[in-house]
């Protein structure tokens, strides 16, 4: 369903469907009822201004009957944020795509206590494109290539790759080797591993987990090279997702007893704590594959980013 009102300040209108029935007799008393213990004069300042609209773009007023609209759109009120220290650098750019490398800590949609420090919002603003959107989705703390539609026009040629699995991707990771098992380590990861089985996200919290039943997620994970130093043994791994669940590389290499480096949910869930900019998450997104559904030509876009513990342990 189309938002009436426009992108502002990058970021779109919020929709509300508003109940059937209740103890409600207009919009506002709903509304009030929902978020008056918040900011009732907010809210009576948006009907007044008329930012508030029904689905052909009416605006609604005061006295506006509940029963009159399912769907109604308006502006939130967006909290100050800090801007994070952190950029996007873009790969590529053209009429029909934008795509950056993401850097990490920055979340790729609008959410929770990130609405202007998402990529999507940055790109918006700074490119001038309010129907930007995003193809796919990296976590806040993975980093690489991400791929956003600028045309509505032609974007469901691009989205229609992603629902039919036509793209692949590759991720790179850093894990530590457990300490005085380097052979053990080496010889599990002597021959490429894929990993199958059934992934399910918690209603609780933003984890995930594995469970019996039929497989819903794989994996292909390859090493790509061991670095030895007196203090640790850091593997490099190439990540090959053939399906896309939430913290799907990271529960794999958690499972195989490779556990991401600086990951704080897994193995161990980690008490909740302030970002450290100094320690990223070291998953990166390397490279992203398809046919162009417009040219028809074999299309790759590569991460110019490093995993800091890679590069640290090449040097």
């Amino acid at each position: 369903m189309q938002s009436p009102l426009p992108v502002r300040d990058g970021v779109n209108a919020t929709r509300l469907r508003l109940p059937a029935e209740g103890p409600w007799e207009t919009a506002l008393d709903y509304m009030l009822h929902r978020w008056g213990h918040i900011d009732p004069d907010g809210i009576l300042q948006r009907f007044d201004d008329g930012e508030i609209v029904g689905a052909d773009g009416s605006p609604l007023h005061r006295a506006t009957p509940l029963e009159e609209h399912t769907f109604i759109w308006y502006y939130r009120t967006l909290p100050a944020e800090e801007r994070l220290p952190v950029e996007l650098s873009i790969l590529h750019r053209d009429e029909h795509v934008v795509v950056v490398d993401k850097p990490h800590f920055l979340p790729t949609t609008p959410g929770g206590t990130y609405i202007q420090e998402s990529a999507l919002v940055r790109l918006r603003n700074e490119l001038g494109l309010p129907d930007l959107v995003p193809m796919h989705r990296l976590d806040r703390m993975t980093a690489g290539v991400l791929l956003f539609a600028v045309n509505p026009e032609t974007r469901g040629r691009y989205q229609v790759l992603f629902e039919r699995r036509k793209v692949q991707k590759e991720y790179e990771c850093v894990s530590l080797a457990p300490a005085g098992d380097d052979e053990r380590f080496l010889e599990q990861f002597a021959e490429p591993v894929t990993v199958r089985n059934r992934m399910v996200k918690s209603r609780d919290y933003l984890l995930a987990s594995v469970v019996d039943g039929e497989p819903n997620a794989e994996t292909r994970i390859s090493l790509l090279r061991m670095d030895r130093t007196p203090a640790s043994t850091r593997a490099l791994f190439r990540l090959e997702p053939h399906t896309g669940k939430t913290h799907q590389l990271r529960v794999h290499m958690a499972g195989l007893g490779a556990g991401i480096m600086h990951d704080p949910f897994y193995p161990l869930l980690l008490d909740k704590a302030p970002d450290d900019f100094t320690r990223p998450l070291q998953l990166l997104a390397r490279t992203i594959r398809f046919r162009d559904p417009l040219s028809g030509r074999e299309t790759e876009f590569r991460s110019r980013l490093e995993l800091q513990e890679a590069a640290r342990e090449a040097n």
